[in-house]
């Protein structure tokens, strides 16, 4: 049964189909975060590696073009339909603090908040519609956006292309390896965050 599914997987991946499908995923998730546009990228890279198919530079390529065009709908969505939708939103709620977060990191460090939300599923498109909504310069968007999209794709097929290397004739173990390896990087990224902000909140009561 595995073989039969990587046969019909493997013979996809070696169409020119699977870059449309590799934009749109990357597109939709911009805006529409249940779609898994890493795992998707994080699979090719994985095939790149093991059947030399797709070919990897264009995976980057396409998942960076469908990356920086989601965010922008998802930018563009803030911008019109933020506040409404921020004042529909619970007080307390997860969506609420999210936002409120999102909002004050968007005020001290800007784009580095664009680049490092992108890496995190859910937190880019609260980011990008805060920074809609807060009537961010699209300007200022559109380059943090395309440093973020390029980064991400990059990192994602990379980290795919890593695991098929290693198991080169079993692209499962390749892409269980793949999936972990990012997995394991967010949870770093996301305890490192959370440490450092822990720091700062006490030494603002230190200095306070």
């Amino acid at each position: 049964m595995q073989e039969a599914i990587l046969d019909v997987v493997e013979g996809f991946v070696a169409t020119p189909w699977v870059y449309l499908a590799l934009l749109l995923v990357t597109k939709l998730d911009g805006f529409f975060p249940v779609v898994p546009s890493e795992t998707l990228v994080i699979t090719l890279g994985v095939f790149a590696a093991a059947n030399a198919e797709p070919n990897l530079f264009l995976v980057i390529l396409v998942a960076s073009v469908g990356a920086f065009v989601g965010d922008h709908i998802s930018y563009l969505i803030g911008r019109r339909a933020g506040p409404r939708l921020m004042a529909k939103a619970k007080p307390g709620s997860r969506t609420q603090r999210a936002y409120d977060n999102v909002g004050r990191m968007l005020e001290k460090r800007g784009g580095l908040v664009l680049i490092t939300a992108r890496y995190v599923p859910g937190g880019r498109t609260a980011a990008t519609l805060t920074t809609g909504a807060t009537r961010y310069p699209l300007r200022s968007f559109s380059r943090y956006a395309a440093i973020a999209a390029v980064s991400w794709a990059t990192y994602s097929a990379l980290i795919g292309y890593i695991g098929g290397a290693a198991f080169e004739h079993n692209p499962v173990l390749g892409l269980v390896m793949g999936v972990g390896l990012a997995l394991v990087i967010t949870a770093l990224h996301e305890v490192v965050r959370i440490v450092l902000e822990r720091r700062k909140g006490r030494r603002a009561v230190a200095a306070g």
